[in-house]
């Protein structure tokens, strides 16, 4: 039976006959015709591109921390204060080094005041 299903190869890569008096053995592969199309991006076309779109998401992001900052020199120094130092940091690394600079400060410093001159002024 199974010398029914024997091919013999004509020499060329990828090519095959069927002996004669035998049925055709198919072993298809799907996946291909499933799957979903691989996009390719040009990277070199599009640095600028994301690299405006990086710096304008790190602005919003260190505007978001500085707020915070700012908001915790008045209500929850500890939570807000490490709030808006983290989001300093990732502002900082996403190109908005001013911004993450001064949000990481005064977040720094809301949760000095509120460790060690809040509790002797009450």
């Amino acid at each position: 039976m199974a010398d029914d299903r024997k091919q013999t190869y004509n020499g060329t890569k990828g090519q095959s006959m069927m002996q004669p008096n035998s049925e055709p053995d198919f072993m298809e592969e799907t996946s291909a015709e499933v799957a979903e199309p691989i996009r390719t991006i040009h990277r070199e076309e599009n640095k600028e591109d994301d690299r405006n779109a990086e710096e304008a998401n790190g602005k919003g992001i260190g505007w978001l921390a500085l707020v915070f900052s700012i908001i915790s020199l008045f209500i929850m120094p500890v939570i807000l204060g490490a709030a808006g130092i983290i989001l300093g940091f990732i502002a900082r690394r996403r190109g908005a080094e001013t911004l993450g600079a001064w949000a990481i400060g005064i977040g720094i410093v809301s949760i000095i005041i509120a460790m060690f001159v809040l509790p002797f002024y009450r």
